[in-house]
Parts: structure tokens; C-alpha cells; sequence
């Protein structure tokens, strides 16, 4: 059964493989990685950072040199393997690529560094990632990070030092690090970088673990006892010795297994250390981490049960947002659309009858803005006393009308009633915008079809269509209404008027009485009666004209010519209306990838929490 830590290591690597690690877009994600325990590699430049490392491993794997040769952080995922198989290495950057030459990993670490920051002195925040499969090692995750500085050598900017312990702090202030902080024996404790930025980030000891290197060079005579016994510097867990390879041991290639064999010895005899042989040496340092590392695991558990939990959902909440992938065959696609069409219907209505808001606009074009229009038309000049009296003339021609100008009624009436098919038109139009607008809200809402950007075009293309045919019918209709007002006149209105009847014998009325103002005065107010009564009318018809045409036909049959002209398409025409966008397309496979490892994550951890 799989370790704690092994899964631990498993779920590090595949958050990092999935973009979660390092300024992922969610929260939860970046969150989940932080909840999963490490252990940072902290020390100042050559304190013995990497011989501590390759003795964990007991493989030279490490680039070496003067001045700083660790510039970008190199997270370290150990995996214990049976004993008898081949070691290896795999680096998250070549996934299919095997390394079982060490050299050569050392020699990727080089380039892969010079690739991000070139051959300069500097330093990069992006981590490397590098797994190790040995059976010489334990379950452990450590992170190597860039040696202290206190002065900027030749070729690095000015601000490198604050750079570094910025980065390093960036690892260690997290309450889920274990800080493996790394001091040279042969220098004051009280001048460690390590130390000190351990006592900042963590001023009570309990996420330090302090290591001693270079046992074997101090002064004769001399002994580290008062910091490893805990009376120089004390912290929550026991200090421990390493002693590395000598230079001359590295220029001899020495093997890793050697040099423990060594270093076991060097601490068994030792007059000054003896006692604590048996919590010295790199051996011991890595079950220790081990050891710690597996019970702040399943400290933890809970905590990261929880946040796997939490992205579990949030993810199958965003695979719903986004979609399932589409099936393949013609009938399938054909559903699909007719789904995506449907959902965007049911938006649409709901914007009609009051569910979203904007249908109320089209109650305002008939409520305001019609009656707004109507009341502006011209008729105050089109039945000035001056009109009156040149159309009333031109209409009785050389004979004088002798009761009632007839022609000159009707050709003022006519006049009027033209100026009603300009509010009827605008009427149909501002409907028409209202509907258009709509339409392309209700496309933007209708989140299945975010998916298609295709669809969306053809969609709104033909949505377009059918209100413009539903406009011009809308059209039509209104102005027949116009049309039918002056083809035939209200004759029970003009037979209620009071008539003109002269009270002299003659017949004929003098020129004097037949054009008096007070006679065109009442023929314009006579005229002006009547328009009124057809505002009236039509202020109410144009609105059921334009609903019935349009709003009534929007609702009923929007999409019936687009249904009609999808049945007639071939598999391979569905396909293309259905080309997803490619950023959506990859975004599903991420969520996809993330929600699977998610799952098989948190079956494992309640699998393995309760082995002890």
C-alpha cells in the first residue's frame, strides 16, 4: 500500500503538471498545494546544501561550483522503490524521458536552469521539479532552494540578496513547511543565514529541524556538542550531524554508498560524538524527515480532505458549466443543437413575459413613446386658417361649393391622416431594436452556447433574419391601418357636426360669407375633431398590429426557418456549427485531468490514513 507521502508526492506533482502550483487562477487549487507539507532546504551559500541532498539520495546528481550554483528552487520528490529495482529520475519538463545516468540529470538541471535565466548568475523563482525512484531512499519531498548571500559577486544585479531571501522566505513563512535549515560546523551558529531566517518565519522551533555539515573540519580540539545537544541553540526537534564527502573523495568519484559506510564509521568512533551515532548521519537525517513528514501528513488530513473536497465540487460544478464533450454521430450533434437552441429560447421568453428584465421596454414604445410621437405630428400647421383656405379652395376648383367644402374636407382629412405612418413605422422599428436587443442578450446568458462560437454566429444570424421579416410584416400591417383610416372616413362623425344652413332667401351666399374665417375656422376644427378620433383608434391598433407581427411572432416562431434549414444539413455540417472554441476545449480536458486526480486523491488518503 501506498505511503502517505508517496500519494502526498503524487498529488504535488500532478497539481504542478495541471498548472495549480504557482499563481493558478483558483484560490483552492493554489490553496491544496500549500496544504500539502514539505521540506525546504534552507542555507547559505556553500554550507553543504547539495552534499546534504545527494547523501539523502546517495547519488551525485547536483551541479557544483563556486558562488551560487543553485538559482532556480528544485522541488525533490523522493520515491522508494523495491529493493533491486533500477534508480531513475524523471523531470516534470521531459515526462517521457528516463534518466539512469545521474550525470546526465545533473547536466539537465544545468541546462534547464540556463534556459530561464541564461548563463548569468540569475536566479529564477520558477521551480524545477525532479523525481527520484531508488530503493536506497525513503518517501521524503524537499525542495533545494538558492544559497543565502549577504554580498552580490560580479555578474548578479545589486538587489540578488533581497532577491534570494525572498524567494526563500516565499517557501518557508508557509505554516506547512518543514525547514531543514543547513549550518557549517566550522562557523559561529549565531551567524547562520539559516538559523536566523528560521527563528524569524518560525521563532518557536517547531518547524525547524537543524542540520550540522562539516563536522569533520573544525579546529583539533573543538566539537560541535553545545549546539547538537541542544545548549547553543535549542529547538523542538533534536539537532543532527552530517559528514559529507571530502573534495578529494568528489574528485575521486567516491560512490554515495561509500561515503554513508563512511560516514557511519566517522560517528561510531569518534571520541566527541559516539554517543549520538546513532541520531547522526545523513542515513538517519532522512528517516527522521520521513518519519516527521508522514505525521504533519496525516496531522493534516483532515484539512486537506477538506480543500480536496472543496475543489471537487467547485470543479464538477465548472465541468457542468462547461459541458460534456459532444458525441460524434449526426444524431447526436442534431440533439445538441436543438438542446442549445431550446435553452436559448426559454431565456429569450423569459425575457418577453417578465422573467429577465427587458421586455417592459416594448410596453414603453407603445405606453410613451408612441403617444409622445402622435402628439408631435403637424397638425397645428397642416390646419393653419391659411391651409384650410388654400385647400379648401383648390379643392372647389372654378365652382364654389355651396354648403359643405366635401373635397376640401376630404382632401385635408387625407392630408392629415399621412403624417400617422411615420410614429406607425418608427413604432415597428423601436420594437424591432428592443427584440434585436434581446436577442443578443439572450445569447450572451444562455451559457451552453458559450461553448459553440460557431453556433453563436449562426444563430444569431438567423435570429436576425426572422426579425427582420417579422419587421417588414409589422411594417405592412401598421401602415394598412394608416391606409385603411383614409380609404374610408367615419361618415356618422361628420353627420353629427351642425351643419351650415343660410337664413336669407338666397340661396347663394355672398363671396364675403363663403370665405369668412370663422367658416375655415370650423372647418380645420371640424378636421382636427376627427384626426383626433383616428389618433385614438390607431394609438391603440398599432400596438396589437405590432405585437402580433412581431413580439407574438418572436415568441412563437423565431427559430422555425433556422430548424428547418438545420434539418437539412449533413453530419459534417453539424460538426462545424459545433466547432468549440479551443481555450474552452482545454479547459475542459484541465478540469477533467483535476477532477480525476482529485478523486483517486481523496479515495487513496481515506485508504491509507488509518494504516499505522
Amino acid at each position: 500500500m501506498e505511503s502517505l507521502i508517496g500519494l502526498v508526492n503524487r498529488i504535488q506533482r500532478a497539481c504542478t503538471v495541471l498548472g495549480d502550483y504557482g499563481g493558478a487562477d483558483n484560490d483552492t487549487f493554489s490553496s491544496l498545494w500549500e496544504a500539502l507539507p514539505s521540506v525546504a532546504v534552507v542555507g547559505g551559500q556553500s554550507s553543504g546544501k547539495s552534499s546534504v541532498l545527494e547523501s539523502i539520495v546517495g547519488r551525485d546528481f547536483l551541479p557544483r561550483g563556486s558562488g551560487i550554483v543553485t538559482r532556480r528552487p528544485l522541488v525533490l520528490q523522493l520515491h522508494k522503490i523495491e529493493s533491486g529495482g533500477q534508480e531513475y529520475a524523471e523531470f516534470l519538463h521531459l515526462p517521457r524521458r528516463k534518466f539512469t545516468d545521474f550525470s546526465l540529470v545533473r547536466t539537465e538541471i544545468q541546462d534547464e536552469t540556463d534556459r530561464l535565466t541564461g548563463k548569468t548568475k540569475q536566479i529564477s523563482p520558477i521551480p524545477i521539479h525532479l523525481s527520484i525512484y531508488s530503493p536506497n531512499v525513503v518517501n521524503l519531498t524537499l525542495i533545494d532552494l538558492p544559497g543565502l548571500t549577504k554580498v552580490a559577486v560580479e555578474g548578479q544585479p545589486e538587489n540578488i540578496v533581497q532577491e534570494i531571501e525572498t524567494m526563500v522566505r516565499s517557501y518557508v513563512e508557509k505554516p506547512n513547511c518543514i525547514i531543514l535549515a543547513i549550518s557549517p560546523a566550522n562557523q559561529d551558529i549565531a551567524t547562520s543565514d539559516a538559523i536566523k531566517i528560521a527563528r524569524e518565519v518560525d521563532p518557536s522551533g517547531e518547524r525547524t529541524f537543524g542540520v550540522l555539515t562539516k563536522l569533520d573540519l573544525m579546529d583539533k580540539g573543538t566539537n560541535a556538542l553545545e549546539v547538537l545537544e541542544g545548549r547553543s541553540y535549542r529547538l523542538q526537534h533534536p539537532w543532527v550531524g552530517i559528514v559529507n564527502r571530502s573534495q578529494a573523495d568528489i574528485n575521486k568519484n567516491v560512490d554515495m554508498i561509500v561515503a554513508r559506510r563512511k560516514e557511519r564509521e566517522y560517528f561510531t568512533t569518534s571520541p566527541d560524538y559516539g554517543h549520538l551515532a546513532n541520531k547522526m548521519g545523513s542515513e538517519y537525517l532522512a528517516k527522521l524527515l520521513s518519519q516527521h513528514l508522514e505525521s504533519v501528513i496525516r496531522a493534516r488530513i483532515p484539512s486537506i480532505t477538506s480543500l480536496i473536497n472543496k475543489s471537487i465540487e467547485e470543479l464538477e460544478s465548472e465541468m457542468d458549466h462547461l459541458g460534456r464533450p459532444i458525441a460524434l454521430d449526426a444524431g447526436a450533434q442534431l440533439y445538441t443543437i436543438l438542446e442549445l437552441c431550446r435553452a436559448f429560447e426559454r431565456i429569450f421568453k423569459e425575457h418577453l413575459d417578465g422573467g429577465r428584465p427587458g421586455g417592459d421596454r416594448i410596453y414603453n414604445v407603445f405606453d410613451n413613446q408612441l403617444p409622445a410621437a402622435l402628439r408631435k405630428l403637424p397638425f397645428d400647421r397642416h390646419l393653419s386658417l391659411q391651409n384650410v383656405k388654400k385647400v379648401v379652395s383648390e379643392a372647389d376648383g372654378y365652382q364654389p361649393h355651396l354648403i359643405a367644402p366635401e373635397q376640401g374636407y376630404r382632401r385635408l382629412i387625407e392630408g392629415s391622416l399621412s403624417y400617422f405612418r411615420g410614429p406607425a413605422e418608427a413604432s415597428v422599428d423601436a420594437v424591432h431594436f428592443v427584440l434585436k436587443e434581446l436577442v443578443r442578450k439572450s445569447i450572451a446568458e444562455t451559457k451552453e452556447l458559450k461553448r459553440f462560437p460557431t453556433f453563436q454566429a449562426e444563430l444569431a444570424a438567423a435570429t436576425n433574419e426572422a426579425l427582420e421579416r417579422f419587421r417588414e410584416e409589422g411594417k405592412k400591417t401598421t401602415l394598412r391601418l394608416v391606409d385603411m383610416e383614409s380609404s374610408y372616413l367615419t361618415v356618422e362623425f361628420f353627420r353629427r357636426l351642425p351643419q351650415e344652413v343660410e337664413k336669407t332667401a338666397n340661396p347663394a351666399p355672398s363671396n364675403v360669407d363663403r370665405y369668412a374665417e370663422g367658416h375655415f375656422r370650423r372647418i380645420g376644427s371640424n378636421v382636427l375633431s376627427y384626426i383626433g378620433l383616428v389618433s385614438d383608434t390607431l394609438r391603440n391598433t398599432i400596438p396589437k398590429a405590432v405585437v402580433y407581427c412581431q413580439v407574438r411572432q418572436a415568441k412563437q416562431s423565431l427559430l422555425s426557418h433556422f430548424y428547418t434549414q438545420i434539418g437539412k444539413k449533413e453530419g459534417k455540417q453539424l460538426s462545424q456549427m459545433l466547432d468549440e472554441d479551443p481555450a474552452l476545449m482545454e479547459r475542459r480536458q484541465q478540469c477533467a485531468k483535476r477532477l480525476e486526480l482529485y478523486k483517486a486523491a481523496r479515495d487513496e488518503i481515506d485508504s491509507v490514513s488509518w494504516v499505522r
